[in-house]
């Protein structure tokens, strides 16, 4: 028996903007839950589907039901919808589709359509009961909270949908006084640990179940460093718990997460692209937090398998069949893109500038890509043709990864991850990119003479507060010890900049200390480059040409200036440092130990105001 397709189609009139409305309309995750669909369950058991499908189920009144779930298309922000093939209960295929259209003079019409076909007769009945008489009146007051919640400008991941009882609001409070009392007690403190608290207590769970430290300080306008210190100590106090994060390089989702960076694998598997990859410090390793469980269990339930906003940096994703077109009026922000399909090695690089082509066409064939770049505007026209004889899920995304992520590479070069988590390493063995960072090896100037001159106890107490002088300066600009040797110490960056002013500020504190007070010459050494984290000694610790660079440059040093590469020097930070009449940089050039292939170009810098 053949059944006729039901179709509905709610509208809207909204007063916030496509733009502000779509994090929270394409998250559909949350917007599944909070229309009152059932929870999900996802297969990834078996051999992975073409194009991202994924077999999906769900019981709802005690029936079975089982699809496979087509791949989200969208233009962001513009629409996006989703296609269900159903293998088991009343329903044989189901499209839902929304549409968030400008109006004149601000705000949105927001179209949400469903077109189901019946399977059997239960269908019949069940699909008009369902969506006709419930979803309907679901879907506009789910619009209506998230255009309230978007034109007072809340963060679609910071909307509150939660109460704690009194008991736990109570031990929440007073861990919060805890947890300031661990600060510098300023107001700007205050206020994130009061933030903090209130986001425990009330906010979503999908909010709370990966509380990302970066975003959390955007949204709330205050210091990003801040916000992270104060989740770090928030740990210590028993009021949350961390956790890494392993993101897929692809679609840039976290697929696997670990308490400790010894559980961490090495190698991790994508299901949702089908992709296997190496955890990299530098790019796929984010420190998340989460409620401790003991002031606030939070279960995070799947609600639906893909997602437009799980993906914001994909603006446009369309499945094109074999030989097929399609043309789309795109809405554009400047920068580096580049268009990929899901099934296909290369991409097609574009960039986005208000100067570029009005329209492009953009073809895959046999041959594969056409490597030279296309310069398109930020209102364009784009033709995206598939001329292979196999459908293909095309993606159209932004280069640039979102600077909001607290990776492990720049979490794990902070004194004060350091003097906090001082255990935590990788497995004995393991080792893992860290990407750039810039490494600081210092030795005190004739320290065995000092030893010699004023006495063991003396000279060690003084070699012990220099040590200190430099823990100050090294964590007041980001930076962290890896370790001391002797009177040595080695430390990284993530800035070269920063490194370089914290070692002569450094290097002025300890050669002009307070009456009484012998004075002390550092030598420094500073160069960036590629490095490896590895385990040594239970701690932390870095290795590779770039450590034996920096190692290297420290013993030119006299004490009064600080030796730089190459690499450092190039820096735009240090250049325009270097254009203040505070410092100079004077170059030489000469065959350093280990890299005799080739003369090393390095510069010396000092203070001279």
């Amino acid at each position: 028996m053949t059944f006729r397709e039901f179709h509905y189609r709610w509208s809207v009139d909204l007063k916030s903007s496509p733009e502000s409305l779509w994090p929270f309309i394409a998250d559909t995750n949350r917007f599944n839950r909070d229309t009152g669909l059932p929870i999900i369950n996802v297969d990834d058991d078996k051999k992975p589907l073409l194009n991202a499908r994924r077999k999906v189920r769900l019981s709802i009144f005690g029936m079975d039901v089982e699809w496979e779930e087509q791949p989200f298309e969208w233009v962001r922000p513009v629409r996006f919808g989703i296609e269900r093939i159903y293998s088991k209960g009343p329903m044989a295929r189901m499209r839902a589709l929304a549409e968030l259209t400008p109006k004149e003079g601000g705000g949105t019409h927001v179209t949400y359509e469903i077109r189901a076909t019946p399977k059997n007769l239960i269908g019949m009945v069940a699909i008009p009961t369902q969506l006709k008489l419930k979803t309907g009146q679901r879907v506009r007051a789910t619009f209506q909270r998230y255009d309230e919640l978007a034109s007072v400008g809340v963060d679609a991941g910071l909307s509150a949908a939660a109460s704690l009882p009194q008991a736990d609001r109570s031990r929440l409070a007073s861990l919060g006084e805890k947890l300031f009392a661990e600060t510098d007690r300023s107001e700007e403190a205050r206020q994130v640990v009061d933030r903090l608290v209130s986001l425990i207590e009330t906010g979503d769970d999908f909010a709370v179940a990966r509380i990302r430290p970066y975003q959390f300080a955007d949204c709330w306008k205050v210091s990003r460093r801040l916000v992270l210190e104060i989740c770090l100590r928030a740990t210590r106090v028993g009021m949350l718990d961390l956790r890494w994060d392993l993101l897929c390089p692809m679609c840039r989702g976290a697929k696997d997460a670990g308490t400790s960076l010894k559980n961490i694998p090495s190698d991790v598997h994508c299901s949702s692209c089908n992709i296997d990859f190496t955890t990299n410090f530098d790019r796929y390793v984010e420190l998340t937090f989460k409620p401790n469980a003991s002031i606030r269990r939070v279960e995070v339930q799947e609600f639906c398998v893909g997602s437009p906003e799980r993906t914001p940096h994909i603006v446009v994703q369309q499945l094109i069949p074999a030989g097929n077109e399609r043309t789309l009026e795109l809405p554009l922000g400047s920068g580096n893109y580049r268009v990929r399909a899901l099934e296909l090695q290369g991409s097609q690089p574009l960039s986005v500038s208000a100067n570029g082509e009005s329209s492009a066409t953009i073809v895959i064939s046999k041959e594969g890509w056409n490597q030279q770049e296309l310069n398109i505007s930020k209102r364009t026209s784009l033709t995206l043709k598939n001329e292979t004889e196999s459908e293909h899920l095309l993606i159209l995304e932004r280069m640039a990864w979102s600077d909001q992520a607290a990776t492990a590479a720049e979490v794990t070069a902070l004194q004060i991850f350091r003097d906090l988590f001082s255990t935590e390493a990788l497995r004995p063995g393991e080792h893992i990119s860290v990407g750039t960072q810039t490494v600081l090896f210092t030795d005190l100037r004739h320290s065995t003479r000092l030893y010699r001159e004023i006495g063991d106890a003396t000279a060690f107490g003084r070699v012990m507060n220099h040590f200190d002088v430099l823990k100050k300066f090294i964590a007041e600009h980001d930076g962290a010890i890896v370790k001391t040797i002797g009177d040595a110490v080695m430390a990284v960056f993530r800035c070269p900049a920063n490194a370089l002013v914290a070692m002569l500020d450094a290097q002025s504190a300890l050669a002009n200390p307070g009456e009484g007070v012998m004075p002390l010459q550092l030598k420094a050494g500073l160069h960036s480059g590629p490095c490896i984290a590895v385990t040594l000694n239970d701690r932390l610790d870095y290795f590779g040409s770039t450590v034996n660079m920096a190692a290297r440059l420290e013993g030119l040093s006299s004490g009064s200036e600080v030796i730089i590469s190459r690499t450092v020097f190039e820096d735009a930070k240090v250049i325009e440092l270097l254009k203040s009449k505070i410092y100079e940089a004077s170059p030489f050039e000469m065959t350093l130990k280990g890299f005799e292939e080739e003369q090393a170009e390095l510069w010396r810098v000092r203070r001279v105001s």
